[in-house]
């Protein structure tokens, strides 16, 4: 990758506002990932998020859990550490599209009933980084100069 490409992809302000979006949201992401593919927090892992994945419909649900699961840990952890947060970015808001195409829509918009509220907010903040970039005290920053 050329040096002018790595620096549109890594180009970012020195503000405070992506900084604290990216920690709380890669925060989230990480954690939420870590239940899919480790089982930590009470998830359920590979198996049991795969097995869900095939009930709803997304095949072969063990390779869907894995890819969701990856999107989301390390997707969260480049967030966290403001590691090329552009695509990170990019990829888990489309990790929220297909959560909430796939599994919320279906059951309207408010999270206490499993539908796309909760989502949507990530979803939301997700595409907000892919524009914004990483902001203060992100390895981007320290890339682009």
């Amino acid at each position: 990758m050329t040096s002018v490409k790595l620096n549109r992809l890594v180009s970012t302000s020195n503000d405070i506002a992506p900084l604290v979006l990216r920690v709380l949201i890669g925060i989230i992401f990480a954690a939420h990932g870590s239940q899919k593919l480790f089982g930590w927090f009470g998830g359920y892992g590979l198996a049991g998020t795969g097995q869900f994945f095939d009930s709803i419909g997304l095949h072969p649900g063990a390779l869907m859990a894995f890819l969701a699961g990856s999107a989301e840990f390390f997707g969260g952890v480049a967030l966290v550490l403001g590691l090329m947060v552009r695509p990170a970015g990019a990829v888990t808001a489309f990790t929220m599209l297909i959560a909430i195409l796939s599994v919320h829509i279906s059951k309207g918009f408010f999270a206490d009933k499993g539908g796309i509220e909760y989502a949507l907010a990530l979803f939301a903040a997700s595409s907000s980084l892919v524009f914004s970039g990483g902001g203060r005290a992100s390895v981007d920053r320290a890339l682009q100069r």
